[in-house]
């Protein structure tokens, strides 16, 4: 029974070291795929620093080409603050001197046309019809010799 018992026992440490090889051997896969995994992961690193830097000196890039824009367009939005400034204030003067050449058409024309003329149309209102009046005011002036 000594022999068999011992027999017994070296069976079962050899079927337990069988267990441990083949354990062994499964976590040396194991280990082969985490060390592939382990510079896959390495080359996914590098290349995220890679794109960190790229988006870096884009964003740089960016702020740089803000600041032109901003500065560009502060000067556009001054200079058209100005010529708006200029343009009304040409306006202003030009409606001034339209009215004063309708003034001037309606006062220089002869008292008999000016009645007949006013009889059917009332007084022209519009720059259009102020045009008219003074161009033809200063046709009937030159027709007369009194317009240079």
């Amino acid at each position: 029974m000594n022999h068999s018992f011992g027999l017994v026992i070296e069976s079962l440490v050899a079927v337990l070291l069988m267990l441990t090889i083949g354990y062994c051997m499964l976590l040396n896969k194991r280990l082969k795929r985490l060390k592939a995994d382990e510079q896959s992961l390495k080359a996914t690193i590098g290349e995220l620093i890679t794109a960190t830097e790229i988006a870096e000196r884009a964003i740089g890039g960016l702020k740089h080409t803000v600041r032109d824009v901003n500065e560009n367009l502060g000067n556009q939005i001054v200079t058209a603050t100005e010529l708006s400034r200029h343009l009304s204030k040409q306006l202003t003067e030009g409606d001034a001197v339209l009215r004063r050449l309708s003034r001037i058409a309606l006062a220089a024309r002869p008292a008999s046309a000016q009645d007949s003329e006013d009889a059917e149309q009332p007084a022209p209102t519009d720059a259009r019809s102020v045009a008219a009046a003074a161009r033809a005011f200063s046709e009937r002036r030159r027709a007369s010799g009194l317009a240079a």
